[in-house]
């Protein structure tokens, strides 16, 4: 690995210090029976502070709305047990000097009908789905921004260092983003930049329950769970006014999803989702998209070729390829997932030299992660 790098480097915007740009991207669990982070969970937080992890992002974390989950096992922040439970896991992050955000979650038409902590609740998005979900009145959507407003100031209450929305994945805020999801004609709807004003609002309300300086992180993609070939923007000037509206509600930090970092955005440059995102906002931003994974993940993540064309596209996938691109202002942030699942001193031994030692992942573990 390149020893000129700025991965340990300090990074800081108002409200926010970290000692280095590695971040924890969020992982779901499903470690939570009823809610409620255990003792469990917050071993698994200290233990990739005590690793040399810059900022840990959570696990999406459900919000007070009785559709945001489809399993009980899938913490929330809005019952007294649950919040306990995120008290003693920012403690403990906290304790061995690490910095700590907590994502919010609803997962919208992706919820299975029947499923989740209130079976009985309908589904629900900005589309109705026959048999799936209701499309949400603006009673409905009211509510929600105020749950997530009122997880983010209890977030804040408890002691998390930011929140981060997620905005992506096609669950409930990025089907409001996406055209094919959200074909119900309202305010919400019609072009890329109306089709943010849901997330704006949620950002604003944010904003407002937890002041100027509490950063608020958004994740957001192109691809979908549901369809990895999915896209938000077509072009620089649609990711543009996608980003702008988003930046003008509050937005101190972009996340932009990927699944290959190193794979360009828009034909004509190599900067990735990141780096235009970056480039558009002037916002520092985290990119992520199978960071470190090595051996057979790695070759799995690349859909293993042949030939020159694999051994080039490894040259590009490669760690010291992307911290090239962090040295050069691209992006600002590094997420690493599944290698730091694998091995909670992923960082540490990267810093140290120690590539040799790290522990790769287990597939039947990986698949668990999801």
């Amino acid at each position: 690995m390149s020893q000129h790098t700025n991965l340990f480097s300090p990074f800081a915007i108002p409200g926010l210090e970290l000692s280095n740009r590695v971040v924890m991207a969020p992982m779901t669990r499903r470690a939570s029976p009823g809610g409620v982070p255990s003792d469990d969970v917050a071993a698994y937080y200290r233990r990739r502070a005590e690793g040399g992890v810059g900022l840990i992002i959570t696990e999406g974390t459900t919000i007070g709305r009785p559709a945001a989950s489809s399993d009980a096992a899938i913490p929330n922040i809005y019952a007294a047990q649950s919040i306990a439970g995120w008290l003693r896991v920012v403690e403990g992050v906290h304790a061995v000097g690490g910095k700590i955000a907590v994502q919010l979650w609803h997962m919208g038409m992706q919820r299975a009908p029947g499923t989740g902590p209130n079976p009985d609740a309908p589904t629900e998005g900005p589309s109705a789905v026959p048999g799936n979900s209701r499309a949400m009145t603006e009673s409905d959507i009211a509510d929600v921004i105020a749950a997530f407003a009122d997880a983010a100031q209890t977030a804040r209450a408890i002691g998390f260092d930011a929140v981060e929305v997620h905005g992506a994945h096609g669950y409930l805020i990025d089907q409001f983003f996406w055209d094919k999801t959200n074909g119900v004609p309202s305010k919400y709807a019609g072009s890329i930049s109306a089709r943010t004003r849901f997330a704006a609002e949620v950002v604003r309300a944010i904003r407002s329950k937890v002041g100027s300086q509490f950063p608020i992180s958004l994740r957001f993609s192109q691809w979908k769970v549901q369809d990895y070939g999915g896209r938000l923007a077509q072009s620089p000037a649609e990711l543009e006014a996608f980003l702008l509206p988003l930046k003008d509600a509050g937005v101190n930090i972009l996340h932009a999803s990927t699944r290959r970092f190193w794979e360009p955005e828009f034909a004509g440059s190599s900067l990735n989702l990141a780096g235009w995102a970056k480039k558009i906002t002037g916002l520092p931003t985290i990119t992520v998209g199978s960071v470190g994974l090595e051996g057979p993940d790695f070759m799995h993540a690349l859909r293993a070729r042949n030939g020159d064309e694999q051994y080039a596209e490894h040259k590009s996938a490669s760690l010291d390829a992307l911290l090239r691109r962090l040295d050069d202002g691209e992006f600002d942030l590094v997420a690493v997932g599944r290698a730091l699942a694998a091995d909670p001193d992923w960082v540490s031994k990267i810093r140290d030299g120690a590539d040799d030692r790290i522990l790769t992942f287990d597939r039947s573990a990986l698949d668990a992660l999801v």
